[in-house]
């Protein structure tokens, strides 16, 4: 027999206790995965993971419990997870691989989050996130370059483009619905990557080189990192970065979500001729979801861009909006940690199943089937508004 939420309350001290502990066996889970060598290494840990995500699927006042003590003490939550993101590059030590894998896992997690404006809370197929993400790049860069604008500078200008073009895409998406939707905002993602092919300006298929690492207050993000006598990889600016705009991206999220703007959306979802007789602006929502996800997609875009130095058509492809899209639908739709945790399992994993070599796109896939198996909603679905006294 099941538990109800309200008998599975923590008091104060065991929700800081448990607080504490789930988060640090969290991060734990994170750095073996991300240590594991050897391929059955990583199997093991997934199985133990399925393992976890059934037992919250079969008995669902664990997972209500978890969350109750997460919500009960939200300052232990956030300093517990802020030591942790602030001392895992020294937890890693050198291990520059790692390191990268962090860095790109973060930058996947603010796409997730920005489609999941649209797919989850929204319900808008968007198969053009990789083309907003490779417009803040292109555009970051090219200012970088032609006009040595210094990446803070070019950060918003990219951002604000992108923004523009959400709102191109958006405008005439409103006559469309559903699964013609879906075909216009892929068509764009697919011209978006042809006109970046073809123009003499973007580089052609070669791409841009040479794109300068960003500095700060006289340091380079392309020199070590010293804190109290550690000496850091470079990439720990650029993961340091990366992790400020994923807490950007989370506290945006929080702040639509528990909005008038958040709950627009819901209706949206819930039923488009229903919110319309309600009064909302239907077309307007649509247009600020896309104009939403663009501004957030071409800050990690240009992130991206000055990380990796050299971009080309060839890292925005369609194929980034597909997994973008199956990292919002694994980690749970309208759910901003499940959303999270799916952008880091769905980045890590395809590089440490590398040690199947020929069958790690299956391997993948199963895991991917397996994970919806047993959790159909995604691993974290989405939860019941909570509403009170408003803060």
């Amino acid at each position: 027999m099941g538990r109800s939420a309200s008998s599975a309350a923590p008091g104060a001290a065991a929700a800081t206790a448990f607080t504490i502990l789930s988060q640090l066996c969290g991060a734990a889970f994170l750095y073996a995965l991300l240590k594991a060598d050897g391929g059955w290494q990583v199997i093991g840990l997934l199985v133990l993971l399925g393992v976890g995500f059934f037992l919250l699927e079969r008995f669902p006042w664990i997972n209500d419990f978890v969350m109750a003590s997460l919500t009960r003490v939200p300052l232990i939550t956030t300093a517990t997870a802020a030591v942790i993101v602030l001392g895992f590059p020294f937890l890693v030590g050198s291990n520059t691989y790692i390191l990268h894998l962090l860095i790109v896992a973060q930058l996947y997690a603010v796409l997730a989050l920005a489609l999941n404006f649209q797919l989850g809370s929204a319900n808008i197929p968007n198969f053009s996130t990789g083309a907003s993400y490779g417009i803040g790049a292109y555009a970051s860069a090219l200012l970088a370059l032609n006009f040595g604008m210094s990446f803070w500078l070019t950060l918003p200008i990219a951002a604000l483009a992108a923004t523009l073009f959400g709102f191109i895409i958006g405008i005439p998406s409103m006559r469309t619905r559903d699964t013609y939707l879906a075909l216009v905002t892929i068509a764009f993602g697919v011209v978006v990557q042809q006109l970046l092919n073809n123009f003499d300006w973007t580089g052609g298929p070669n791409g841009l080189v040479g794109i300068p690492a960003p500095s700060l207050f006289g340091h380079s993000f392309a020199s070590p990192l010293q804190v109290f006598g550690w000496k850091l990889p470079s990439q720990a600016n650029f993961y340091y970065l990366s992790a400020a705009l994923v807490v950007v991206a989370i506290v945006t999220a929080q702040r639509l979500h528990g909005s008038r703007i958040g709950l627009a959306w819901n209706a949206l979802r819930a039923d488009e001729i229903a919110a319309k007789a309600q009064g909302i602006n239907v077309a307007w929502y649509k247009v600020l979801a896309f104009a939403v996800d663009a501004f957030l997609a071409a800050f990690a875009g240009t992130i991206y861009a000055f990380y990796v130095s050299y971009i080309s058509p060839d890292n925005f492809t369609f194929l980034v909006s597909v997994t973008i899209m199956t990292m919002v639908i694994v980690g749970g739709m309208d759910n901003i940690f499940g959303v999270i945790i799916g952008a880091f399992l769905l980045t890590i994993l395809p590089e440490k199943l590398r040690a199947f070599s020929d069958y790690r796109l299956l391997f993948f896939g199963v895991v991917v089937i397996g994970f919806l198996m047993i959790r159909p909603q995604g691993l974290f679905p989405q939860r019941l508004r909570q509403y009170g006294v408003h803060r």
